[in-house]
């Protein structure tokens, strides 16, 4: 029990590291010489860098979590001293900088995901509940997060060192100190898995097995048994394996579809987390706020926060929808989110009520959306491939957030309609995809 709470933990932890500096970069960026576009390119880039590091990470973990786990708490107390020394060294890159090693923690992203459905130690009827609990913390990370650096930026700290720009990347690195400690302390790694070929192999070579004997009496007993033996066990293993992991058509194009909400889900969160202090504080005759970054992180949260009792109950019905429901779900309320944008947007009779509602509609809509990807996969596809389904997800979660976070910082630049419209491009493209593999995606419920 305290391994899975460290890792849902790292995961909210993540989380607030990923937003906790949104409301206030863009200021940050502009104060050292950088621009809005910049800004939405500070908070996406360390995704592109989980992603670089996640296969060499992956050669080094030994299909475990300790090693990643240290590593992740190791870039994430590294990055926000990195982020939160760009002040005081007046250099726009440095956040960039700090930025890019937080995205090597970022790479435990996958393996929380990983974790929660792992047969070594999760049930199939556990796996939907678990990627529950993640989005929960994804809820907690993106509502507390920019309402945390909203308050630090408001509260000023006006010192060279620890102030309104610096002060949530210094706080973050210490709560990483703390939490790197306790992980050390608490948590148990999984088990190794068994060498995978041993206990099948030997089955159906009986006959070969006697005959194997009789040499070992006649030949060096060092040299001709692991000659023999190993390409006994070898050959017959991977012909029994191989039908078994052959996928069909239909499944590639249900792992196709997930990728494609996988990505699309945090393509679309990370453009409006991004974009909200943007255009809240643009000229566009659109925008009757001219917000600050406090009141623009207040917004983010307020919408983040309202989610919260919508998320605690989707752990309660995990059990009992199917996964495909949960996605139709939530991909309907999000894409409702986005239709009332345009509208509001097209005849500019934007309020704080209306755009509430809009992203309201988006960060819950597609939170619940996102919660079913993996899950929903993993209990299609056989068990040893959940490394494998488990990178493919998280290789779409990472592209979605770069591009949507560039997406939304440049938003207001592009037009704040086609800004939206790129999104509902997104979503259709998706409900063609499930709409035509909808009985392919009837999975087992919880």
């Amino acid at each position: 029990m305290a391994s899975l709470v460290i890792i849902l933990l790292s995961n909210v932890l993540l989380q607030l590291t990923f937003f906790v500096i949104v409301s206030s970069s863009n200021e940050y960026a502009k104060h050292l010489g950088g621009t809005s576009t910049f800004s939405g390119l500070v908070i996406g880039i360390p995704t592109v860098f989980a992603g670089l590091a996640l296969i060499p990470l992956m050669h080094l973990d030994q299909g475990r979590y300790k090693r990643p786990l240290h590593f992740a708490c190791a870039s994430a107390f590294l990055g926000n001293i990195l982020y939160a020394l760009a002040y005081r060294a007046n250099w726009l890159y440095l956040i960039l900088l700090g930025r890019i090693v937080n995205g090597f923690a970022f790479t435990f992203w996958m393996y929380n995901k990983r974790y929660c459905s792992d047969p070594r130690i999760v049930g199939l009827r556990r796996r939907t509940t678990l990627a529950g609990w993640l989005v929960l913390g994804q809820g907690i990370g993106f509502s507390l997060g920019p309402f945390l650096g909203g308050i630090l930026y408001k509260v000023g700290f006006s010192n060279s060192v620890f102030n309104g720009y610096t002060s949530p990347a210094w706080i973050m690195a210490a709560i990483w100190a703390v939490f790197w400690a306790a992980a050390a302390v608490y948590y148990e790694d999984v088990p190794q898995a068994p060498p995978a070929p041993q206990a099948i192999a030997l089955q159906p070579i009986s006959n070969q097995a006697s005959t194997i004997a009789a040499r070992e009496e006649d030949k060096d007993k060092d040299d001709e048994p692991s000659r023999v033996t190993t390409a006994e066990v070898t050959e017959p293993s991977d012909t029994q394996r191989s039908p078994q992991h052959r996928m069909t058509r239909k499944q590639w194009g249900v792992a196709a579809t997930m990728c494609w909400f996988a990505m699309t889900c945090f393509f679309i969160l990370g453009a409006w987390e991004a974009n909200i202090p943007v255009f809240t504080s643009s000229h566009l005759r659109s925008n009757p706020f001219h917000f600050s970054p406090f009141a623009a992180g207040n917004l983010i949260a307020l919408g983040g926060a309202c989610t919260i009792p919508f998320l605690l109950l989707n752990l309660h019905f995990a059990r009992r929808v199917q996964d495909r429901h949960t996605l139709a779900m939530g991909t309907s309320t999000g894409l409702a989110g986005l239709i009332i944008a345009l509208a509001i947007l097209g005849e500019e009779k934007v309020n704080y009520g209306s755009l509430f509602i809009c992203w309201f509609l988006v960060a819950l809509g597609f939170n619940i959306a996102s919660t079913v990807t993996l899950s929903l996969l993993s209990k299609q596809l056989p068990g040893e491939w959940n490394g494998r389904i488990s990178l493919a997800i998280q290789y779409s979660n990472y592209s979605g957030r770069v591009t949507g976070a560039v997406w939304g910082g440049a938003g207001v630049k592009v037009g704040m309609l086609s800004y939206v419209g790129m999104q509902v491009a997104f979503v259709g493209i998706g409900y063609i995809m499930f709409v035509t593999l909808w009985k392919q995606l009837k999975a087992k419920t919880g």
